[in-house]
């Protein structure tokens, strides 16, 4: 065999070689669009980005936070007391609004000298330092069927079921579960 056959020999195994690498990459680049279409449809569908506006979730939650909120959950799951969850507000249901859930339909919650007692129990709130709750004190209220009472984790900077009244169940449309902004505080919430 002379040089020049040899030559061509090399080149087509060169170019089989090029081929198989382009085969290759084309198909990777299929399964990554098909998961980054997914991911949207997902981002979309199922999650929403939210900014939190103001400190009324401190220390928990901070102004300008970002969370991931799951619209689909309550389609399955009902809606529990020490959910963080956004909603309309019912007074301007254009603004979004998050807040905790403590009180679920057939409750009644009242505050007395900032300790939040349902249905008469000393409601356990872990995620509320001494110093967030306020001193104030507000009457009994009953949640009504579909409505909820919500309440901000920093009691004294907080607009929230002790000012304007209960959430309709209709307004709700997620729970909070994920912040992943800032960075170095990103994680599932609780």
């Amino acid at each position: 065999m002379d040089d020049s056959a040899r030559d061509g020999l090399s080149v087509l195994a060169g170019n089989d070689r090029i081929h198989g690498f382009l085969i290759q990459l084309l198909s990777r680049s299929e399964q990554l669009l098909l998961a980054g279409t997914l991911v949207v449809i997902m981002a979309i569908f199922f999650y929403q980005p939210v900014v939190v506006k103001g400190v009324s979730m401190e220390p928990k939650l901070g102004n300008q936070e970002r969370v991931f909120v799951n619209k689909f959950i309550y389609n399955f799951k009902q809606i529990c007391r020490g959910d963080i969850v956004v909603f309309w507000y019912p007074r301007d249901p254009r603004k979004p609004f998050i807040k905790r859930v403590v009180g679920i339909p057939g409750d009644q919650v009242v505050i007395e000298r900032g300790q939040v007692y349902v249905n008469g129990e000393l409601l356990e709130e872990l995620n509320v330092p001494g110093g967030y709750r306020g001193h104030c004190s507000f009457p009994a209220v009953r949640v009504f069927p579909s409505t909820y009472y919500v309440l901000g984790d920093h009691r004294s900077a907080s607009n929230d079921s002790r000012s304007w009244g209960l959430v309709p169940r209709k307004n709700i449309y997620g729970r909070a579960v994920f912040r992943y902004w800032p960075l170095e505080k990103a994680g599932f919430l609780d």
